[in-house]
């Protein structure tokens, strides 16, 4: 490989072609450093760069006949943004429900956007996604001023999109109304089965919802794809007057990300994606379409990665570091053991097994997953253990980290939540399940040898997807080829402890498309952004000026488990930090908070 093909490659040639150059660059007299030992002026070497990057871009996949004719035949909405919430812009727009049929029903998607500080030096829009499927883009976008570097927010304009059927935009409904609704969540609530009876329950449960969606639900839940979401960002790219895409997704939003990249290979400027799904194993194939989602995704596989590596490093630490340190491994298992057979009361919270998994995995999804992961597990071994008496600084520990765990599970208010049937529309929509739903209890029970305590977690979670019960189909899902040559690249960031998104699919999903970085980082909890200043820094980086961090960089993460001794004070700080909960919050309750002081911590983003 050419030098000038590597500069390229290593995102060089990125700074050159940004938007705008990095305030502390001097115009006509750039000088890069590429890994410590070559440097080259851009200022004397513009014609072979200029050279390289026509190659490269010659060589790049152009948006496919199809797909042109689909978006390009919608008349670019035109925005009416009125001021909302304090510090945001809110618009509608009007988006076919069918890209064939460009000129036919409408549906209605709902914008926010929090404008650049900067607007003199205003790279463009950032639009952002934070995952589910169900997750609001519009209280994400809201949330920006916390979560976003300044850097970023300075420099763009954060947008947020809800997807049709989500959120603010038009939502799908599965049941007429709440009444109908209520029994078949009721059942869907447990977090997932144990035992014969309480799967036969779910199971008839879930098949309620799939017919739910594919009759009262069918017109919108029947064009829900992901592809249909990309195809609308594409129109809404359009409609903030950008010439090229900037995107900030986590989690499901990386599928979002990658499918827009590989239908408009040639319409974004920079993607990021972190917490990684590998949309080859979201979409299935022939060959695996009778596997359940899960045991293509893998998520249960990286949730009991993560929470051995806990109870080994607890082990290690010892019991002035780790609450749980006697025998982890061995003790969370007989705990688990005992509340399969006989569930306890903690205040006033029944805590069953599921609850008590579901718990552990919402403490997974935390950067200081150690302390509340053990910390959960001690509090419980203490009440389920016959002769222990807890002390009332015990009873109260406890009854405060559940009411925290469980605010992060799911949970549907009134009059009628359409989260879940937001969540399974794009999830039956996009792939390929088993047949029926009775294969389900066998599959999650192989699964659980496999990816101990979580594998029943995750894979019940796609029951509602059963082709038995699941007949509405979206005609114009996209299900690949994910390998296009992108005109710019895209940036790939995995961590190694994510108890959602297996660090593997963020490896083999960066290996997908030839023009990609991966970044990967050794944090805790679920997506990387706000865990360091090296993987915020290296994800703002790209997303500014396109530069790419170096071949295998590995960011660690600011919390480690365990190396803080549980005599030491309780950080006040970040409580007051992590006090509210933005990932779970409506947009007047954000807009209540108020924009963050100057100075103050970042929070993590809201990813859901």
């Amino acid at each position: 490989m050419s030098l000038t093909t590597r500069l390229l490659a290593a995102g060089v040639a990125a700074l050159s072609l940004a938007v705008a150059a990095p305030p502390a660059v001097a115009a006509g007299r750039t000088s890069i450093s590429l890994a410590g030992r070559a440097s080259i002026s851009l200022a004397g070497r513009a014609s072979i760069l200029s050279a390289g990057r026509a190659s490269i871009l010659s060589a790049a996949a152009r948006t496919g006949t199809l797909e042109r004719r689909r978006v390009d035949a919608v008349p670019t909405p035109k925005l009416s943004w009125h001021s909302c919430y304090g510090w945001a812009q809110c618009a509608m727009a009007k988006v076919p429900l069918d890209y064939d049929r460009p000129r036919g029903r409408q549906i209605s998607l709902a914008l926010l956007r929090v404008k650049a500080r900067d607007q003199k030096h205003r790279i463009g829009s950032l639009f952002v996604n934070p995952g589910g499927p169900g997750g609001s883009a519009v209280t994400m976008a809201l949330s920006a001023p916390h979560f976003l570097s300044d850097a970023l927010l300075d420099r763009f304009d954060v947008v947020g999109m809800d997807p049709r059927g989500i959120g603010y935009s038009d939502q799908v409904s599965c049941f007429a109304d709440m009444v109908r609704q209520t029994p078949t969540m009721t059942t869907l609530n447990m977090g997932f089965p144990w035992g014969a009876a309480q799967e036969k329950a779910y199971v008839k449960a879930a098949g309620q919802e799939a017919r739910g969606c594919s009759t009262t639900g069918r017109e919108l839940a029947g064009a829900m794809s992901t592809a249909e979401v990309a195809r609308d960002m594409d129109v809404m790219r359009r409609a903030v007057g950008d010439k090229l895409l900037t995107y900030l997704g986590f989690s499901y939003g990386t599928a979002l990300g990658q499918y827009y990249a590989d239908m408009f290979p040639d319409r974004f400027r920079a993607i990021a994606v972190d917490g990684v799904i590998d949309p080859r194993a979201w979409v299935g194939s022939a060959a695996t379409a009778g596997q359940i989602q899960d045991d293509r995704l893998r998520s249960a596989d990286g949730a009991w990665k993560a929470l051995a590596e806990i109870l080994r490093r607890c082990a290690v630490a010892g019991p002035d570091n780790c609450a749980f340190s006697e025998s982890p491994l061995r003790r969370f298992a007989e705990l688990s053991e005992r509340l399969q057979r006989q569930p306890i009361t903690v205040g006033t919270t029944t805590v069953t097994y599921a609850s008590f998994i579901g718990m552990v995995l919402s403490a997974l999804y935390l950067p200081d997953a150690g302390a509340e992961v053990t910390g959960l597990a001690a509090e419980l071994y203490e009440l389920v253990t016959s002769g222990s008496t807890p002390s009332r600084s015990t009873l109260a520990t406890a009854s405060d980290r559940i009411g925290r765990l469980l605010r992060r599970g799911p949970g549907h208010a009134f009059p009628y939540d359409n989260s879940f049937d937001a969540y399974a529309a794009v999830m039956c929509t996009d792939g390929r399940h088993p047949a029926s739903a009775a294969s389900w209890a066998k599959a999650v029970a192989r699964a659980d040898k496999r990816a101990t305590y979580f594998g029943r977690a995750w894979g019940w979670a796609s029951v509602q997807c059963a082709r038995d019960n699941w007949t509405v189909h979206d005609e114009d899902a996209y299900t690949g080829p994910f390998t296009k040559h992108t005109r710019y690249p895209v940036l790939f960031v995995g961590s190694l402890w994510d108890p959602a998104t297996n660090y593997a699919d963020a490896v083999s999903s960066s290996k997908l498309l030839p023009n990609s970085r991966l970044l990967s980082s050794d944090n805790w909890g679920h997506t990387a952004y706000g865990t360091s200043a090296c993987a915020t820094g290296a994800t703002d980086r790209y997303l500014l000026y396109r530069s790419l961090p170096a071949v295998g960089t590995t960011c660690v993460g600011d919390n480690q488990p365990f190396r803080t001794p549980l005599s030491a004070p309780a950080d006040q700080t970040a409580q007051a930090a992590g006090a509210f909960d933005f990932a779970t919050a409506t947009a007047p309750e954000i807009a209540a908070q108020g924009l963050p002081a100057p100075g103050s911590p970042k929070v993590l983003p809201p990813v859901v």
